[in-house]
């Protein structure tokens, strides 16, 4: 005889969501996590981010790191090669959290 795994009753009880809706929030957090590490990495030794960097670190929902792309981008300036890396990885980084906008080297967005 085969035995499937069910759910338990726990899983459906109100405000639980279902398990695809949990994983998603996981996924979500977890993006957020790497975002936030990014921007932490790409600040790291950039003269004058320790203020943004204190605010990254403080950050504690998506929007708070999307309103601190222009302040980090504005940071990020110049053309040597190191800080057009660190430019992309951001941009990167935010592409992966919010896919649907396009970034633009301002920091400013198009609906894409």
């Amino acid at each position: 005889m085969q035995t499937t795994t069910l759910p338990s009753p726990r899983d459906y009880t109100p405000g639980a969501g279902m398990p695809g809706d949990r994983r998603a929030c996981i996924a979500a957090l977890q993006a957020f996590r790497d975002l936030k590490r990014t921007y932490l990495h790409v600040l790291e030794g950039a003269p004058g981010a320790d203020w943004l960097r204190r605010l990254v670190d403080q950050s504690e929902e998506p929007v708070d790191l999307w309103l601190l792309r222009a302040p980090a981008f504005a940071l990020l300036e110049g053309v040597s090669v190191d800080q057009r890396g660190r430019r992309q990885l951001l941009r990167r980084g935010l592409d992966t959290m919010f896919p649907e906008l396009d970034i633009q080297e301002s920091g400013s967005f198009v609906n894409g």
